[in-house]
Order: C-alpha cells, then structure tokens, then sequence
C-alpha cells in the first residue's frame, strides 16, 4: 500500500438487473481510485444471487451461468483495472446477507438458526440451513475469492460483521445450534474459520486477505467484546492479512453512528461517546490480542484523528466510508495536507431533519428517519458519482430517502423479472 487510508467498503446498488458488474460501477471506482486511498474495498459482492444486502448488488453465484459467465468475469476485470487506475489495491468484499435480506429481495432467506429479523415488517423467517448448507457455502466463498484473483482485483476481505450470515453464527441471538455449528465459542467461530481457510486454499499464500469482524454486537445476549477478543487470539493462527474493526447489526446499526433498539441495546463506553471515531476504544483492547494489522473505520472526520490513531499504534490503517461519497479526493487532500477534516454531513442531515420530523412522528421516529434518510441520502451521492463523478450535496433528506425507497423496488422488480425468465428457461 502507497499509504495508510482505506476506502471501506459501502455497498453500491449498481449491478445490472443480472447482478453483474456495469459500467456505472467501473466509473465509479475509477473516481475512487483518483481520490488517492492506497487501498479500496469494493461493497459486499453476494455469494448467493437469491439472497442479497439490496437487489443492485453484484452477485457471483456458482449455481447461476450468467454471473460466472466470461462475459460476468469481463466486467469483473473492467470494474477491477478501473478501481487500480492509480496504482492503489483494489480488494473484493466477500459476503452473504443472510437473514438481512429484505423481503423484496427474497421470501426465503437463510441462517443459522430460523430466528427472524423484526425491523419494519420487511425481514420474513429465515431457513435454518443443514450442515450440507453450510459447507457448500464456505465452498462459494473459495470459489468467489479465486475468481476475484483470476479477474484483476488485488486482494478480497471475507464479510464477518454487522449481522449477515457468518456475524449471525457468532452471536448466540441469532446461532442456537445444538450441532457442531453452534453453542460454545468455538463451535460458533467455527464457519468463520472453515471459510477463512477455504479461502486462503483457494486464492494461494501470496494473495491478500482480510476481515471485517464486530468488536461487539452492542445488544443483550449477541456477539461480545470479550468474545471479539478471543475469536481474534484464535485468528492469530490463520492467514489474515488484515482485520478490520467495525459493530452492530442491523437492529443496533453503531456502523452507521446510531443507536436501534432501545430494549436490547448493550450501553457503549463513555470514552467510545467522545472519541471521533466509533470504535477505536474497542481497537485498542483487539490490539493487545492481535497479531496482524489492523484497520478502523467508522467516525474518523480528521486528520488529526487519523494521525493519532496511527501514531499511537492503535490501528495500521484508517477506513474511510461515507466521506468519501461527498468528497472522492478528500484522501489525497489529507495526504497533501489540503484538507484537515472531511465534512460531517451526518450533523447537518440529522438537523436538517427536526425541521419536518419530530421524535414522537406518527409515521416513523425521527431516529429511525435519521438512519433512513441519511443512508439513502449517501446512496444517492454514490449514484451521482457513478454517473457524473460529482455529488449533490443540496439534496434534501426526504428527497433523498424517496429517491433511495423509489430505487430500491424498482431494481428488485427487474431482478426478480430476470430470475422468472431463467426459472422458466431452466424449466423447457
């Protein structure tokens, strides 16, 4: 790496209706690469084309001809030597949703045990899935990671956090196995650490891989910060190139900088609440267990942040996700010492909303608004640099939570008239 920032990953809604790489998506990381990040994570490429983050998602599914096609495999190798452009490493995200898969996406989505999602109505009962499930999983994880290396990108970082399908066999909420799956510790950590193996098997020795794990699930009875650290003493004797520290899920979305539900919510520490970046209280614990490097992202705005953190060994590298949808060159900027902080738009997005929203709305609380609204408020920024490499920050909240709600079930309406056609081509 050319230097210590990491465009994290953010997912980006841009395939085409056969979840397959497109253009938009190629400028969109050539703009990224110009921004001058020494390293680049793609958004979580699924593993499973039946069971997605959001409908635009890339998908390579082993089971599905058209995005494991040559033609797939060339937009993968355009999207990935336009993500390289400036030199920089361009890593793929590996994932699968799991239960957080929306029910616009998919009426059966999987887990390791059938505990259901409750946000909004819009998760339905996941399938527990059987052991022939789970290891035909840790297979397409290989799978996909080799094709990631055969199609230009430079390294691949397995998806372990924020509560999709390998975060959910760590947390006792979500993995109430009684088999070798499930239970202790160890038996939980266990499909993290077959599809880390299979992966390395797959991909070779001398080509990177990293992880993205919680630090903590921050709810009662999930994935904790004392059980964070010793999955992380255990990952000490795999092949990790690079851990990357991040938390919650989609029911405590502390990713995103906001608390969920209130009932079930774990208390996050006080020096965590005044620091800048969300979990660098939580990375300095993983630092004294781990022996690979490290890398935060969330909350980092500064650079005299960024700089603390580094110089004072709390991380090896500082992710930056949603600064980078308003100001793509912002890491070089920062390098260059043109800039000392991004904008936080998050704290004028969440005034912006009080205006129009208040906390006792009887359509949607104005903390549930404020994590809507500003996530497709970014997803709109993402699209406008795909589209035209500059954002529109005049966008307005509610303007852009429609745009995001008006997309997403337009792209799930082609996606799924895509899957009919193939279902009924397979069928003849």
């Amino acid at each position: 790496m050319s230097n210590r920032l990491c465009k994290a990953a953010m997912t980006e809604g841009l395939a085409d209706a056969r979840l397959r790489a497109t253009p938009r998506l190629s400028r969109l990381y050539r703009v990224w690469s110009e921004g001058g990040a020494g390293l680049m994570i793609t958004g979580n490429v699924q593993i499973d084309r039946q069971v997605l983050e959001r409908p635009g998602n890339v998908a390579i599914d082993l089971t599905d001809a058209e995005t494991t096609s040559v033609a797939a495999r060339t937009r993968l190798a355009d999207w990935a030597r336009a993500g390289t452009a400036s030199g920089n490493h361009l890593w793929m995200q590996i994932s699968h949703a799991g239960r957080q898969s929306p029910r616009y996406v998919t009426s059966r989505p999987v887990a390791p045990s059938a505990v259901q999602l409750e946000i909004l109505g819009n998760y339905a009962r996941p399938r527990a899935l059987t052991e022939t499930g789970i290891v035909d999983l840790i297979a397409r994880f290989a799978a996909v990671a080799a094709i990631a290396r055969e199609t230009g990108f430079t390294g691949v970082q397995v998806h372990g956090a924020h509560g999709y399908l390998i975060s959910s066999f760590l947390s006792p909420v979500t993995n109430r196995r009684t088999d070798a799956w499930g239970g202790s510790l160890e038996h939980r950590a266990r499909f993290l650490i077959e599809t880390l193996r299979a992966v390395r098997t797959a991909v070779g020795p001398d080509f990177p891989v990293g992880l993205k794990l919680n630090s903590d699930d921050f709810r009662q009875g999930g994935f904790s910060n004392q059980e964070c650290l010793q999955v992380v003493a255990w990952l000490n004797d795999e092949s990790v190139d690079l851990l990357e520290v991040s938390g919650g899920t989609y029911e405590q979305p502390r990713l995103l900088g906001f608390e969920g539900k209130r009932d079930s919510a774990v208390p996050v520490r006080e020096s965590t609440r005044r620091r800048e970046a969300y979990f660098a209280a939580y990375a300095e614990d993983i630092r004294k267990v781990a022996r690979m490097p490290l890398m935060i992202t969330g909350g980092f705005r500064s650079r005299a942040a960024m700089e603390a953190a580094i110089g004072q060994g709390d991380c090896d590298v500082i992710g930056l996700g949603r600064p980078l949808c308003t100001e793509p060159g912002l890491p070089r900027r920062l390098l260059t010492g043109e800039a000392d902080r991004a904008v936080a738009w998050e704290d004028r997005l969440k005034l912006a909303s009080r205006g129009w929203l208040s906390p006792a709305s009887p359509l949607l609380p104005a903390r549930v608004m404020n994590v809507l609204g500003a996530q497709g408020w970014y997803y709109q920024q993402i699209f406008r640099l795909a589209d035209s490499g500059s954002p529109d920050t005049s966008l307005g909240l509610l303007q852009a939570a429609a745009a995001y709600l008006k997309d997403e079930v337009s792209t799930a309406w082609r996606v799924r008239r895509v899957r009919r056609r193939s279902a009924r081509g397979s069928a003849q």
